[in-house]
């Protein structure tokens, strides 16, 4: 896992963010920047895999803060 990885809900298609810190101050976290929402901390425990320069998460393990926020990450997106 990297920086610059796209963050996925398990079984998604379309990404909700981008990892910009792993493991920041040792902890056993990354940084997301989830679209409309800005940096968060996702627990490693709520990562089901990484393959491809993809992060997948299951939702059900995050903060109830952060799945608001990936709930809406696609909110300001304009389409047709």
């Amino acid at each position: 896992m990297e920086i610059g990885y796209q963050v996925f809900a398990t079984g998604e298609t379309e990404e909700f963010g981008a990892v910009r810190e792993v493991l920041p101050g040792g902890r056993p976290e990354i940084v997301v920047d989830i679209e409309n929402s800005g940096d968060h901390a996702i627990p490693l425990s709520a990562v089901t895999a990484v393959t491809e320069q993809k992060v997948m998460v299951d939702l059900r393990r995050l903060p109830e803060a952060v799945r608001e926020a990936v709930k809406h990450a696609h909110d300001a997106e304009d389409f047709p």
